[in-house]
This record gives structure tokens, C-alpha cells and sequence, in this order.
């Protein structure tokens, strides 16, 4: 890039001007602009007379598209064919690029460059109105402006990296998609046959109540949805605790979310979670070593067959708060095959669980090496 000509964003893109005013009855598309480079998006279709603005911009496609209050955020994008048609409010200043200059697609990396994102904020600093950028400072950012030639072969073999990435990312999901399926298929196996016990029998109900002291400090434990594990909540003081009760959780309990355990707020603590706490609304079960483990019990109640079974034992609430009654849980009846069985099919979710521990890693990887690179191509 040190060789390349730095020009002002005005050099080489002018205001686009298709202001409309809206008609009552008449039916507009809305574009919106994603921030961190993550491009523009179509957004609910209004009705004219709906919208609060006097005229709205109509969008074509190679349009660059600025977020006024997020630019600085990333909220720029250049606007694709199938995009050509909507419609921006003022927020949204709208600019045509001069194509005989610049390239539309190198245009779009520059939108993705991190550098470009601190040349927005460093514009917006200091203006009033939630640091919105001004036209005027957004058209005197300098961006690198090699050939057309060379601006074309650059974005070119973009292209082919992240098209590599995407193959990449689409084999990982396939394999974890198989995993799944032979998990799910040894499950079948596994409870084939086995006799159904209460939860009351298999995991009975745990709890371990902490005494809250003034000046002690409670980390807390949190359950996600849909099967993801737990997270590390910020600690409170015994103050901020209050007269709220804690429980204190051990490294293999078998955890509920008496709220949202219905969409799979349910989880094993992990050697890391050892010395957190949960509050009442924490289901805490210790599973039966001699009749059951709570890897096979966890994946049993994830399972469309386990969350029916959770949903029906919890009576609906306010929005998506249903909560799970503890003698509703500890009546469950769980298919509970050998030991020996739960074992061999916990070994298999071992495996499966390394290779998307594996899977995480590259995905990691392979999302930092499109900026990376941009990187090393505008510095």
C-alpha cells in the first residue's frame, strides 16, 4: 500500500440524490447497514405513510451507504444488486461511486478494513448528536486507491480466500452435522429397551444454601438456552445479594433453569464453575453414581423427547418464562439403560465434544483471516 495513492473519499464519489416523498399507500423497502463492516440488509417493507421522514432516498445498487450515527462503528456498506430499489431515510447519507475511478468491490473492503472504521471515528469525534459524522468530514477521509487493474486482482483473490474460508466453515458443519446424527442414532440405541425411573430416584434434588455474609463476595453461575452451557456472571456482595438466596454449585450437578430449562437452559457444572453460585431459580440435581450419570441424563432431557417431557412440567407464564415445578422434575420418568451403556455412549459425546472444541478453534481462525489480510493489504 505505501505505494499507492491516498485520495479523499469526495474524489471519488459523489451525493446521490433520488429523494421521493413517501406516498401513503405505496409500499417502500428499507435498507439498513449492519456495523463492523458486516454490510448492508433489507429491513421490513413500510408503508408510506408510515414513516416519519418528509423524503426518502432511493437506494441503487454500487450506492455507498453511510450510517451517520454508526459509521464510526463500522456502519458503512456498498449496497448489491438485489438491494436496488430500497430505501434510506436522511440518516443515511447516500453516495455514487465514479466507477472509471474506483471499483465497487474494493470499495466494499475498504468498508471491512478496521482502518477505515478508526478514520470515521476519529471524523465523528467531538460533534454533537451522538458523534454523528458530518458529509463533509466523511468525504475528506483518504482511502488507498491503487488501478483499476490493480484494484480488481486484489478483490479477486479476496474472493477466492473467502471462498476457501466458506468451504472450510461449510465441511465443519457437515462433519458436526454427522456427529449429531450418529450421536443421536447410539442414543436410540442406547435407551432401547431400558427402564424408565423418576428423576426423584436417578438425580434427586440438591441443594446447598449459602450463608450470605455482608462483606463476602458471590460469583454467580448462569445457564444459556438451547443446550450452550453455562457463563460467569459478575460477583455480588453480600449487600447487593440482599435477601435473595444463593446456592452453591459443585462440578458435576446436573442444573436446570426452572424458567427457561423448557428451551434448553440445561447444563452440567464444569470443573471451572467450582465455587460459583445459583440462585432459586437454579434446579440443582446430583445424579445416582450407581444408577445413572449426568452426561446421559443431560443429553436425554436436550433431546425433542427430553424438552417435550420439561415443557409439559412447566406451566406458562409471562412471555417465554414457564416455570419448571420441582416436584413436576423429580417425577419425570428417564430411560436409565446400564452403567456400562452410559458410559460407552458418554466416551462417544467426549469425542464429539473434542471435535467441536477442534471445529471452534479453525472457525476462530479462519474469522480472523479475512481482516487479517485486509490488514496486510491497506497497510
Amino acid at each position: 500500500m505505501s505505494q499507492w495513492e491516498k485520495i479523499q473519499l469526495g474524489d471519488i464519489c459523489q451525493k446521490a440524490n433520488r429523494l421521493e416523498a413517501p406516498v401513503m399507500g405505496q409500499p417502500y423497502r428499507q435498507l439498513g447497514v449492519r456495523l463492523w463492516g458486516e454490510g448492508a440488509y433489507e429491513r421490513e417493507t413500510i408503508d408510506g405513510g408510515d414513516t416519519k421522514y418528509a423524503f426518502l432516498n432511493k437506494i441503487e445498487a454500487d450506492d455507498l451507504v453511510v450510517n451517520k450515527i454508526w459509521a464510526r462503528n463500522g456502519s458503512i456498506a456498498v449496497a448489491n444488486p438485489n438491494q436496488a430499489g430500497t430505501y434510506v431515510s436522511a440518516e443515511f447519507p447516500t453516495y455514487q461511486l465514479d466507477v472509471t475511478l474506483i471499483e465497487p468491490r474494493w470499495m466494499r473492503l475498504i468498508t471491512k478494513w478496521r482502518g477505515f472504521w478508526s478514520a470515521c471515528d476519529e471524523k465523528a469525534q467531538g460533534t454533537s448528536g451522538k458523534n454523528r459524522i458530518k458529509p463533509e468530514q466523511f468525504l475528506s477521509i483518504q482511502i488507498p486507491l491503487p488501478s483499476l487493474t490493480e484494484q480488481q486482482t486484489i478483490v479477486a483473490c479476496m474472493d477466492q480466500l473467502a471462498d476457501k474460508v466458506r468451504q472450510v466453515n461449510e465441511h465443519l458443519d457437515a462433519a458436526e452435522t454427522d456427529a449429531g446424527n450418529l450421536l443421536a442414532v447410539q442414543f436410540r440405541e442406547a435407551i432401547k429397551n431400558a427402564p424408565s425411573r423418576k428423576m426423584s430416584e436417578v438425580a434427586p434434588l440438591v441443594r446447598r444454601e449459602q450463608t450470605i455474609e455482608l462483606e463476602g463476595n458471590y460469583p454467580e453461575l448462569g445457564i444459556r438456552s438451547f443446550g450452550k452451557g453455562t457463563f460467569h456472571k459478575p460477583p455480588l456482595s453480600g449487600s447487593e445479594v440482599g435477601t435473595k438466596r444463593l446456592f452453591r454449585i459443585e462440578p458435576g450437578d446436573l442444573m436446570f433453569s426452572n424458567v427457561f430449562a423448557w428451551e434448553g437452559a440445561i447444563a452440567i457444572a464444569k470443573p471451572e464453575d467450582s465455587g460459583r453460585f445459583g440462585s432459586h431459580r437454579f434446579i440443582t440435581c446430583k445424579a445416582n453414581r450407581e444408577i445413572a450419570t449426568a452426561e446421559f441424563l443431560r443429553y436425554f432431557f436436550l433431546t425433542e423427547t427430553g424438552l417435550e417431557m420439561v415443557g409439559k412440567a412447566s406451566p406458562g407464564g409471562a412471555g417465554r418464562n414457564r416455570t419448571l415445578g420441582l416436584e413436576k422434575l423429580m417425577a419425570l420418568e428417564v430411560p436409565i439403560p446400564s452403567l456400562a451403556i452410559q458410559r460407552e455412549f458418554n466416551l462417544l459425546q467426549n469425542k464429539i465434544a473434542e471435535l467441536k472444541a477442534k471445529h471452534a478453534k479453525i472457525r476462530e481462525a479462519n474469522q480472523a483471516l479475512i481482516p487479517a489480510t485486509l490488514e496486510r493489504v491497506f497497510q
